[in-house]
Order: C-alpha cells, then sequence, then structure tokens
C-alpha cells in the first residue's frame, strides 16, 4: 500500500504544532481566538472610537479563553426529548458496529424505540391507584370523578401488590403513568414500606392514607417519620368513607391541573433515561466483549516487546503501555473521538497510577512463583519483567475501559480530571483483575511455554 501523500502546507503546520511545546498545545485554540480577537477588537475601537480601555479588552478575551478550556464534566449531561431521541439513535448505529449481522437484538430495540417514541407523544395523563390492599373497584368512577380537570384522564385500577418479592420492581405499566396514587391502610405493613423504597427514581406518587378514626395530626408524625419528609408531603388523608373521597383527593386535583405539563414532560424524559440507560448497559457489556481479547493479545504482545528489548527501569514500562498499542481499536470500541495523542496521555496518567500503586510489584511478587514452576523458563531473559509488564498492560487496559465508558460523549479528555480520578480507576481495575488472578496465571504459563518452545536466548547469554 503506497504511502498517504502529505502536502507540503498540511507537512509545515504538522511541523510548527510539533516544535510548540506539549503543556501549550492544548490552548491553541484559546490562544487563536485570543490573538484573532485583539486583532478585531482593535480594528473596531479604532473605526468606531468607542471608550473601552485596552485592560477591558484583554479581561474579555481571557474570560473567551477561560470558557473554551473550562473543565468538561465526564459522562454525558441533561438534555431535552429530542435530544434524548438522538442519543438512542446514535446508540443504535454503535450497536450495529459491534453485533454480528444476525443478531435478533436490533429489530428489539427498534420495536422499543418505536413504542417508546408513541407513549411520549400520548396526550393527557396517566396515573394509577396501587396497593397492598388496594379499595374496592365501586370506588372507581368516584375517584375518577373527583380527579377530573382539564386534562384527559386514564386512570389504572390494580390488582393487589405482592406481599413479597424477590426483586421488588415495578411493573412497567406502573413506570409509563405519571403518577401513582398508592393506597395504604394503618399501621403500614413492612411490604407497603418496600414497595415506596422501590419506587422508580423520579416517579411521582401520592399517598392516599385510609385513617379511618385515627386524629390526623398524630398519624402524619407518625408516618413522616417512617416515611421521609419527601414522601410526607405528599400525604392525602381519608376517612374511608365514599362521601369524603373528593375533598381528600380535592389537593391533588388541583395540583394535577396546574401541574399536567410539567408531569407529562418529566414522564418523558424519565422514560427516556430509562431505555438509553438500560441500552448504554446492554452496550457496554457488548463493548467489554469486543476488549477481553483485545486486553488479552496486546499484554503477551507488550511482554514479548520487553522480552526482545527489556526495559531497563521499571518506569520505562509506561511508555510499553501508552506506546499506542490497543488505544485506536479500544477508541473505535467506546466511539470515541479523541486523536492517538490524547489517548497515549490518558493512558500514560493510568499507568503512572499503576506504578505509584505499587501493581508492578505485587504482580513481581506474585508472579515469582509461576516463573519458577516452569522451570524451563527460569533463565529465559527478562521474563520476570515481561510477565510483569504483561499484567501491568492488563490492568492499565482495563481502566481505560473504564475511563473511555465514564467519558461517553466527551469531545475531548480533560487530564486534570483524569489525573485526579487514575488512582481510584486503576485500584479498582486492579482489584478486579486480582479476581480474574488464576485465568491470568494460566495465560502466563501458556505464554511462558511457547517463548520456550521459540527458543528465545537465555539471560546473560
Amino acid at each position: 500500500m503506497p504511502p498517504p501523500v502529505i502536502l507540503p502546507e498540511l507537512a509545515g503546520l504538522t511541523a510548527a504544532r510539533q516544535a510548540i511545546p506539549a503543556p501549550l498545545r492544548p490552548w491553541l485554540p484559546a490562544i487563536g481566538l485570543g490573538l484573532g480577537g485583539w486583532v478585531a477588537t482593535d480594528a473596531l475601537l479604532r473605526l468606531s472610537h468607542l471608550p473601552l480601555s485596552p485592560g477591558f479588552t484583554l479581561a474579555g478575551l481571557a474570560l473567551a479563553a477561560w470558557w473554551l478550556r473550562r473543565p468538561r464534566p465526564i459522562g454525558p449531561t441533561a438534555t431535552d426529548v429530542p435530544g434524548w431521541l438522538e442519543r438512542l439513535e446514535q446508540l443504535q448505529v454503535q450497536f450495529a458496529q459491534l453485533e454480528e449481522e444476525a443478531a435478533e437484538a436490533p429489530q428489539l430495540r427498534a420495536t422499543q424505540l418505536a413504542a417508546l417514541r408513541e407513549e411520549i407523544s400520548r396526550p393527557g395523563l396517566m396515573l394509577a391507584l396501587v396497593g397492598t390492599q388496594p379499595p374496592g373497584v365501586d370506588l372507581q368512577p368516584a375517584l375518577v370523578e373527583a380527579l377530573r380537570g382539564p386534562e384527559s384522564l386514564l386512570l389504572h385500577w390494580a390488582h393487589p401488590l405482592p406481599a413479597w418479592s424477590a426483586a421488588w420492581s415495578w411493573p412497567p405499566l406502573f413506570e409509563a403513568c405519571d403518577g401513582l396514587i398508592h393506597h395504604l391502610r394503618t399501621p403500614l405493613s413492612a411490604a407497603d414500606l418496600r414497595w415506596l423504597e422501590a419506587l422508580p427514581s423520579g416517579q411521582p406518587a401520592w399517598l392516599l392514607v385510609d385513617r379511618g378514626n385515627q386524629t390526623q395530626d398524630p398519624l402524619a408524625a407518625e408516618l413522616e417519620s417512617q416515611l421521609g419528609p419527601e414522601l410526607a408531603q405528599r400525604l392525602l388523608f381519608w376517612d374511608g368513607q365514599p362521601q369524603s373521597l373528593a375533598g381528600s383527593l380535592a389537593p391533588l386535583a388541583r395540583q394535577l391541573a396546574s401541574t399536567a405539563p410539567a408531569l407529562r414532560r418529566g414522564r418523558q424524559l424519565r422514560r427516556l433515561q430509562q431505555l438509553h440507560g438500560r441500552w448504554q448497559s446492554d452496550l457496554e457489556r457488548l463493548r467489554r466483549q469486543h476488549f477481553l481479547p483485545l486486553q488479552r493479545r496486546t499484554q503477551w504482545l507488550v511482554a514479548a516487546g520487553v522480552v526482545a528489548a527489556p526495559l531497563p527501569s521499571l518506569d520505562l514500562l509506561v511508555l510499553a503501555v501508552a506506546n499506542g498499542l490497543m488505544l485506536r481499536d479500544m477508541a473505535r470500541i467506546w466511539n470515541c473521538p479523541w486523536t492517538l495523542e490524547q489517548l497515549r496521555a490518558a493512558a500514560t496518567e493510568l499507568a503512572k497510577a499503576s506504578l505509584a500503586l505499587g501493581v508492578v510489584e505485587w504482580s513481581s511478587q506474585a508472579l515469582a512463583g509461576v516463573v519458577k514452576w516452569h522451570g524451563a523458563t527460569w533463565l529465559v531473559g527478562g521474563a520476570m519483567q515481561a510477565l510483569s509488564a504483561a499484567y501491568l498492560t492488563r490492568v492499565v487496559a482495563r481502566a481505560m475501559a473504564d475511563m473511555l465508558a465514564l467519558s461517553v460523549g466527551v469531545p475531548e479528555p480533560d487530564l486534570a480530571a483524569i489525573q485526579r480520578q487514575a488512582p481510584l480507576l486503576v485500584s479498582r481495575a486492579a482489584e478486579a483483575e486480582k479476581l480474574d488472578w488464576a485465568a491470568f496465571l494460566e495465560q502466563a504459563r501458556q505464554w511462558l511455554r511457547s517463548q520456550s518452545a521459540a527458543g528465545l536466548p537465555a539471560a546473560g547469554v
């Protein structure tokens, strides 16, 4: 394959960029904007004769440069309904890049997204009356009439919630509601409290408490101590008589009338986020399936490189890890737009953290027995250092995968944030890899046998 043709102008720009010190390169866009803004502002001042001082201009340019280079959070930010739909469509594209053509999952996801599009376009409000001991169905007309307002209302009268559940997970129908009316009888049962704890995050719920003959104020204080202040604000007390139901539900009816658009929008965003979260989890599992063979292949490529050219110091192991091996493939798997230089910088921070946390020292001690066990390779040049480099690569690769998973949607890395988070990412990766230590040892033995069979020179030969 012929080498790519590089125009002289592009070669000059590349050479000029390389001549700039590395710490200043991320600031190039901000510096360019500052210089361009300075020239434009100076020209406008000369033409308009506005009484603006150069100090004021410098302050404005400095603010613009800071805005461009401000720390960016790792992970996606909140967005609106069209934005979440766009994200789901992007996830479909990423699934298609990693899945086999014969997979049935794409059709299932397409069906889920179509159903959700139909759901979020639903007018009016949908509520459900739930509880372990719901009132009789004969009260349904009175309850619907009590909640009637300017918005159309669809009310589901649910079957009793089970007194025990293995997962304590609310059915999808209830998650699709704009709100729940949870009917409670006092004293509260353990099942009532458990179902309330399992409410989906962000799901509005009001508690219709059948107080019977109990006095309301002492009962309200008792329930607040059991439920917490947030749910205590949504208590609706009812004496159990049909004729008083409308009065008990009047505060809820007024709230539904005034906040129906907000409830509907909240339900749309909540449902989109729920589907996005499920798809993101499925996609991450698929990415890890593609990553594991890459991780195993790269760790032994690094080990073979160390055997061929032993490194004089542990500090140089950083170069072995961050030399670009696997980084391009990892960027493709995680759909990461970072440049190879940025990926190397992030991997280097993780490798440095690994060395600082003693990953190499621990692996060297643990691997000593493996090399001694395989006596034929005890004298293979650099065997111990090669295996330690392989394990270091394994840990850094896993930490890099965790970081890329957290950085989905981030256009460029925040090295300062990565440097702060590197020890935690590496410690988690090292702990996870220790759980798979037996598999690594078996791979190490197989690799040592292959190196011995290849007839590599012994140390000192």
